[in-house]
């Protein structure tokens, strides 16, 4: 059995794919078999019969929009190929079809066909509370029709806080009101479909719990999805919700976003009210959100953020070697593929600053402000944590009340000099070291400190922060198209996502939120 595709082949593919998007049941009906024994399942069932097929499509009004990601191909002889391709909706999530080709006098047909779409069914370790819609919006306003899935540190009337854990659930009132985005965003019109998971008190960046397991990244099977805010985004990513309302501390909405190929923002500290959410570090704390394209992501922004800093603004876009370099070398790469092709220009500034000791300042306060607001129920709930979230409070009972002031302080200097270096700029930069790593307690750790030495930046400086996926990157051969217009290659895996960090001023989110917008359109 080879894996070269025979003559033909992958044009026929190509014109199944295209009658399936435009609902051209005539050319459909061409590309399957004739006769009974021709074969279509899904999870519905087995069709069996051409006839019964075309019926079948007749009615169903349309497949859903999708992309193929990757094609691998067993050909059995010049005449018969296996074809299984891993396909995207539009509407999030991942599909695969697996397709018995065979070689007519016609030409190219389907005479078997399974198809596995992304379902909507209800995954706990997704949601805690999932509603049709839990909450229902305004009749009009600019999110008519989006659904929203609202990390589970926001208070949603009628709903218990659970911050992650059952304990804390258990224990917590039910609300009589909503929180401050939580309102704005039912005002605007948008449902709210859900209470998402988030881990422990939102203190980690790896998005697993230790009670309710690891919400599903679909963009890389087996690997985890980011964290705290990983039910928001696992929602959005398998097209479960529009929006994903989250938080950012030090990394929460930046890390979800570039391992699950999702647009994100880490809002301007304080620009948008926190009121009604369960904090970890007031100084970091910051309202974020996730959305699978750029014009949602900005949409939002309308409605939550305040009005802009005013007047032009025509940035200079920057990238920093030294940053890059704190990376993965293949995060680094196609990341600096991306600012090449956005037309940044390299700068030096930063080469001189310690971001190992900017991130440890980070640690100690970020640990010490998390042990004053939980410390006490932390002591009175032995047990009551996952090993890891329990290991990071632990830590952070040890920070003395001088250190944690010190950490302060230093932050304050700190904060400072990214104004400074950051200027009238927009810094593009890894939005996490590495791609999804697979959860090995190990390896979660080492990536987490790597990560924080870049996602402190933001933090330190209370910077708006916005990421959109890069890709494969703009000058990576696996972009350019085959020889017959395809940007996907037979047998070659799609890669894992990585995203790109665009950085600004304080105040500057509605024009990043432009500027995404911008880029996403010209690629």
């Amino acid at each position: 059995m080879r894996t070269d595709p025979p003559p033909g082949l992958l044009a026929a593919l190509r014109a199944y794919e295209r009658a399936l998007g435009t609902d051209d049941l005539a050319a459909l009906d061409r590309l399957f078999a004739p006769g009974p024994a021709t074969l279509r399942g899904d999870a519905t069932g087995l069709l069996v019969g051409h006839d019964e097929i075309a019926a079948f499509r007749g009615t169903r009004g349309g497949a859903p929009a999708r992309h193929l990601v990757e094609v691998h191909v067993r050909t059995v002889d010049d005449d018969h190929a296996l074809v299984v391709a891993v396909t995207e909706p539009v509407g999030g999530g991942r599909g695969q079809q697996t397709q018995l080709w065979e070689r007519g006098a016609g030409g190219w047909v389907v005479v078997a066909a399974h198809v596995h779409a992304p379902g909507p069914a209800f995954d706990a370790r997704v949601w805690r509370v999932l509603g049709d819609p839990l909450v229902a919006g305004a009749d009009d306003g600019a999110l008519v029709g989006r659904t929203v899935a609202v990390k589970d540190l926001f208070a949603v009337a009628g709903q218990r806080v659970g911050a992650g854990n059952p304990t804390w659930l258990a224990a917590a009132p039910v609300a009589t009101r909503h929180a401050a985005a939580v309102d704005r965003l039912l005002a605007a019109g948008a449902d709210v479909r859900g209470v998402a998971r988030t881990d422990e008190l939102a203190y980690s960046l790896a998005g697993t719990n230790a009670h309710t397991g690891t919400p599903p990244n679909p963009r890389a099977p087996g690997r985890v999805p980011g964290g705290s805010s990983s039910g928001s985004a696992a929602a959005v990513a398998l097209g479960q919700a529009d929006v994903g309302l989250g938080t950012d501390t030090g990394g929460s909405i930046r890390v979800p976003a570039s391992y699950q190929g999702l647009y994100g923002i880490r809002t301007t500290h304080g620009a948008v009210p926190a009121a009604g959410l369960v904090p970890l570090a007031p100084t970091f704390d910051t309202v974020g959100w996730l959305t699978r394209d750029a014009d949602l992501l900005a949409a939002v922004g309308d409605v939550l953020l305040p009005a802009g800093t005013g007047g032009a603004w025509s940035p200079h876009l920057t990238v920093s070697p030294a940053l890059l370099a704190l990376a993965h070398e293949d995060v680094a790469g196609r990341v600096a593929a991306f600012a090449r092709h956005a037309g940044a220009t390299a700068t030096e500034r930063w080469d001189d600053v310690d971001l190992a000791e900017w991130a440890e300042v980070f640690r100690v306060r970020q640990a010490w402000e998390a042990w004053q607001e939980h410390g006490a129920w932390v002591d009175a709930h032995p047990g009551a944590l996952g090993a890891d979230v329990a290991d990071r409070f632990t830590a952070a009972s040890r920070v003395a009340d001088d250190a944690g002031a010190a950490a302060g302080a230093r932050r304050g200097l700190i904060r400072e000099q990214v104004l400074e270096l950051v200027g009238d700029d927009v810094l593009l930069l890894p939005a996490s070291a590495s791609v999804a790593p697979r959860p090995d307690p190990a390896e979660l750790a080492t990536v987490r400190a790597a990560t924080l030495r870049l996602t402190c930046v933001a933090g330190l400086g209370g910077l708006p922060a916005v990421v959109l996926p890069c890709g494969t990157g703009p000058d990576s051969p696996s972009d350019a198209p085959d020889a017959e217009g395809a940007p996907w290659q037979p047998g070659r895996r799609a890669p894992l996502p990585v995203g790109v960090c665009l950085l600004a001023a304080p105040g500057r989110d509605r024009e990043l939120l432009a500027l995404a917008r911008e880029m996403s359109s010209r690629r």
